[in-house]
């Protein structure tokens, strides 16, 4: 256990009794408790009294002999899982009617806006029956053409939407997988292993964040929320590795280069 940071799966507290815990949960402002534990490795879990719910915690241990401790997921980072194999007759027949109809909507210039991107999705969408959405926001089309777009014309060509209609399917599949109910949404809990498994390594305060930006009021996401909140960890690591010249995890940009990078990311 120790040297792991990563934040625990819920197969681990069913498989795992806890060996201590306050003797009442009630909503009380400080609990203290004294334990006799034997010498081994324990993770201590303060929580709210109701699910869901902010709150601060100030946790004192006081033990009788020398002990180690440290906080789970302190280690921000993006990796890039391996690509899942694909058919390829399955795959040209796809690239075809993409082809197709990116050549209906970009026109000459073979190149789309925001606007023309939501339109192809969307169609696109509409044939995936099993998935539950309304389909892409405006906004959330421009998020992805930030993403993609590489010369700053605020479109982009055939092959930047390809590479981008790939990452799409990739958390399409993710967001599928923890869509169990087939309602079109996954709880915030879900939204942390889904991250996780798109290559995203976050800390706490990190995922509060995307449940205050991107859930409802019910603590829930929806596809293009979900779509949305990974082009933006996508587009802002990106962004961050290019800037990181020396690979040290620290950035220096003049106001000018951090308004640019956020405006329009």
């Amino acid at each position: 256990m120790h040297g792991n940071k990563q934040h625990l799966q819920k197969d681990f507290f069913l498989y795992n009794a806890s060996k201590a815990r306050s003797k009442s949960y009630i909503n009380m402002r400080e609990i203290s408790e004294r334990f006799r534990l034997p010498p081994n490795e324990y993770v201590i879990i303060p929580s709210t009294y109701e699910p869901h719910q902010e709150g601060e915690f100030i946790l004192r241990v006081f033990s009788e002999k020398r002990s180690l401790s440290e906080e789970v997921e302190n280690k921000i980072e993006a990796e890039r899982p391996s690509p899942t194999p694909t058919n390829a007759d399955k795959d040209s027949e796809e690239e075809k009617q993409f082809r197709n109809i990116f050549q209906q909507i970009a026109g000459d210039d073979m190149e789309i806006s925001a606007d023309e991107l939501r339109s192809v999705l969307n169609n696109v969408l509409k044939k995936h029956k099993d998935l539950k959405t309304e389909g892409f926001a405006l906004e959330s089309c421009r998020s992805m053409i930030a993403l993609m777009d590489t010369d700053g014309s605020g479109k982009i060509n055939f092959d930047e939407f390809r590479h981008l209609w790939d990452k799409l399917k990739s958390w399409q599949k993710i967001f599928k997988h923890y869509d169990t109910d087939h309602s079109g949404t996954i709880n915030s809990y879900e939204m942390r292993n889904a991250v996780k498994d798109a290559g995203f390594c976050l800390n706490k305060q990190l995922y509060d964040i995307i449940t205050m930006r991107y859930a409802d009021k019910n603590m829930n996401i929806d596809f293009d929320s979900f779509i949305c909140c990974f082009v933006r960890l996508e587009g802002m690591f990106r962004a961050f590795q290019a800037f990181d010249k020396d690979g040290d995890g620290i950035i220096k940009l003049n106001v000018l280069e951090w308004l640019q990078l956020t405006m329009y990311a």
